[in-house]
């Protein structure tokens, strides 16, 4: 055991660099997440892990590691392969070794993965031995990570901090390992102080992390590569998405081929999708609101199959200043809206987009007349050339919508029976397949078991969605086992984006009697940019910018619930999404029922279940708050360190020089005093130091041993014309010490 510990001290640094590497190394596994089979990635990640582990543990000869870890490999494979569902062993052979084919089979190609990234792992380590080699090897994958992230939709920034941390930890590792060789007295003196050293290492890295998080935004003063090629080439440059980004919209194909937009076939949604920055529409209105499109209604457990937007019902034929029919919403009072949108991208559409709901056409292409447009009341769509002849979308149209202005507080306490109990239901609104999932359902009834209202439970389900799932555009849908979508989301892949939300809301709601429909247009946009020239000419009356840029990374989806007399409302079950409800007064809205916490489920096996972003490597508020906690005892022992110095500021501030020591000893000897007075030893006006010192000796005998010696350093150091030093003012502070414990102890 002495010698096996021994090895492990002395291959300290090898056991550092493979730490190290395998950090690096597991941001490139992060990076292949939404690429790799999640087989691959657990591995792969599990043989980094493993290699490390026994790199460090194990400091034998290289041929004994070498053979262990390979057998590592394998294990973890054939494991992955077993817990995956890859390969079932066939119970007709008990043997082992007749078992090994089919083994064998089921482990390509995933081994070649594993060994891939083992042999990487330890040339890199081999390889890269010198500072010059760790900063061209940290310098590339940092650049490899930046191009990433401006060439792709990935963001990379935090693969990037942990490469950064990953490569100081290196060149730190490096420069002892080059101290203990080149100075071996120096090193064997600083091994007798280990927390010393590992302390400066951590308050360095302290200061890197603080500074670099609480470092200003400048804008470059260089153009990056990126942007200048997409120049170059003529092509505009997208912003990255802000928080919550944006949807599919309406799904489509599971390839993470698939772009975001809006999608004309709603019948299989789920799979992933890359987000698409070229503009769709830009919208004028002086309210930010969803660009409506179509509504769904028939749910297959799949999808919405009512795709048919001409054979879906009644639709009647409209012209531009035609009031249109609405159904009504008694209790609802609404905001006329006035929109002009202009086509920016060229794409057709099967409606013309607007805010809820559309009561008017104003004009099209600039024109006060236009065939092709059709209206259906039922579902507020305003149809485009829905017979089907050749009529090119309009590339601008004014329309006026009427924006339901809705009364919470009122609608929060309506019952089942006075939202619905005289109201025609039509039956779309609660259709739901017959083999929709008992446990959903179950589900929706255990969220929603505290409320009342109708509007309660819509609530609650609602909040229970934003909760409980994060967004991503590239859900792991491998992890997919039930063949309806929403109960594959809620149970198995626990994560997604809008039509996943959306979907999940609109049928559980109906589970519960409540009519739903689901809705798919585009979230607001961004505000868009205009020229200085325009601000400067038109910023003196008070110009306004009510332009909106949408995007087909917008394309979005929603649920509109019916509350009876109160008409369709709007909502939103995507974290990061909001939409624009105009309600009654502040002081009118209810406050919400919340969401009670409950325990997440147990995820996947360890291994399996990191796909999501936020489960892989990356610095969090943990690195942060851990740094500014090892500042905050660094400075206190600091501080502690210099409190003898620091106990003489405010002498040394009203002095307005360094004090002597015979004025240090003066200064404690005003200190005592005054803790003496604390204690209830008063000082008399006509008493001396020495009377006052003669009766607290009297009065506490416990302090009779402390206190004449105190007044004799005093009396010395005021009246006598000795040389006082230091170590004098050193002895009245211990004696003072000892003072105080022995008025504390009684003795």
């Amino acid at each position: 055991m002495k010698n096996w510990f021994q090895a492990i001290r002395s291959s300290w640094h090898h056991g550092l660099t493979l730490l190290w590497l395998s950090i690096i190394a597991m941001q490139w596994v992060s990076y292949t997440v939404p690429f790799w089979l999640q087989e691959t990635t657990v591995s792969v990640a599990l043989t980094l892990l493993a290699v490390t582990a026994i790199e460090i543990i194990f400091p034998f000869k290289r041929v004994y590691r070498i053979v262990l870890e390979g057998a590592a490999v394998v294990f973890i494979v054939y494991n992955v392969i077993i817990s995956y569902g890859i390969y079932i062993p066939d119970p007709l052979l008990p043997a082992f070794l007749d078992r090994l084919p089919g083994i064998a089979v089921s482990m390509n190609p995933y081994i070649w993965f594993a060994l891939g990234a083992w042999a990487l792992l330890l040339v890199s380590a081999w390889w890269v031995n010198g500072k010059a080699r760790i900063l061209m090897f940290v310098a590339a994958n940092i650049t490899a990570f930046a191009a990433l992230d401006s060439f792709t939709v990935a963001v990379m920034w935090q693969e990037v901090a942990w490469t950064v941390f990953a490569g100081m930890g290196w060149l730190v590792t490096r420069h002892l390992r080059n101290f203990q060789l080149h100075y071996p007295r120096g090193w064997t003196y600083m091994l007798r102080y280990p927390m010393k050293v590992a302390l400066n290492i951590a308050i360095i890295f302290s200061l890197v992390i603080l500074v670099g998080v609480n470092m200003p935004g400048v804008r470059p003063t260089l153009t990056d590569p990126y942007t200048a090629w997409q120049k170059w080439n003529g092509n505009s440059v997208s912003s990255r998405p802000s928080s919550g980004g944006g949807d599919a919209g309406s799904g489509g194909s599971a390839a993470n081929g698939t772009t975001s937009g809006y999608s004309l076939n709603d019948d299989n949604l789920g799979g992933g999708f890359n987000f698409d920055y070229s503009p769709v529409m830009q919208v004028t209105s002086d309210l930010r609101t969803y660009m409506r499109g179509e509504i769904r209604s028939v749910y297959s457990g799949k999808g919405w199959t009512d795709d048919d937007t001409s054979g879906r019902g009644q639709h009647n034929e409209v012209q531009v200043g035609e009031p249109l029919e609405r159904a009504a919403a008694s209790k609802t009072e609404t905001r006329t809206l006035k929109q002009t949108v202009k086509l920016l991208g060229g794409n057709s559409y099967p409606v013309l987009f607007g805010g809820y709901s559309i009561s008017g056409v104003d004009s099209v292409d600039g024109q006060e007349q236009s065939s092709g447009l059709s209206w259906r009341s039922n579902d507020s769509e305003l149809l485009w050339n829905p017979g089907g002849k050749t009529r090119a979308y309009p590339q601008t149209y004014v329309i006026t919508s009427e924006v339901p202005v809705v009364p919470l507080k009122e609608l929060s306490m309506q019952t089942f029976e006075q939202l619905y109990s005289n109201k025609n239901i039509d039956p779309q609104y609660l259709q739901l397949p017959d083999n929709y999932p008992e446990r959903v359902s179950a589900l929706a009834k255990e969220i929603t078991a505290r409320a009342q209202t109708p509007y309660e439970k819509t609530i609650l389900l609602q909040q229970y969605l934003q909760a409980s799932f994060p967004y991503t555009n590239q859900p792991d849908t491998s992890r997919a086992r039930s063949k309806d979508m929403v109960e594959s989301f809620l149970f198995e892949i626990k994560e997604g984006y809008c039509d996943y939300y959306s979907t999940a809301l609109v049928t559980m709601a109906r589970s519960l009697d409540i009519p739903a429909r689901w809705v798919k247009g585009y979230a607001p946009g961004e505000q868009a940019e205009i020229p200085d020239s325009v601000m400067l000419q038109q910023g003196a009356a008070g110009y306004v910018n009510n332009n909106y840029t949408i995007t087909n990374a917008d394309a979005h989806s929603w649920a509109e619930i019916y509350f009876g007399d109160y008409g369709w409302v709007p909502v939103e079950a995507t974290p990061g999404f909001d939409v624009p409800v105009l309600t009654q007064s502040e002081q009118d809205i209810p406050d919400q029922p919340e969401v009670q916490e409950e325990e997440p489920e147990e995820s996947q096996p360890a291994a399996s279940g990191q796909t999501d972003k936020s489960a892989g490597f990356h610095p969090g508020t943990w690195a942060v708050t851990g740094a500014a906690a090892v500042l905050l005892l660094w400075t206190l022992f600091l501080i502690w360190q210099r409190r003898l110095s620091l106990r003489f500021l405010i002498t040394r501030m009203r002095l307005g020089a360094q004090p002597t020591p015979a004025q240090k000893v003066i200064a404690e000897t005003e200190r005592w005093v005054r803790y003496m007075r604390r204690k209830g030893m008063l000082k008399k006006e006509h008493e001396t130091l020495r009377e006052s010192v003669a009766r607290w000796s009297a009065e506490r005998p416990q302090a009779a041993g402390s206190l004449p010696a105190l007044l004799k350093m005093f009396e010395r150091a005021n009246y006598s014309p000795e040389v006082i030093e230091d170590k004098d003012w050193h002895s009245v502070y211990t004696e003072a010490l000892r003072l105080r414990k022995s008025m504390k102890s009684g003795k």
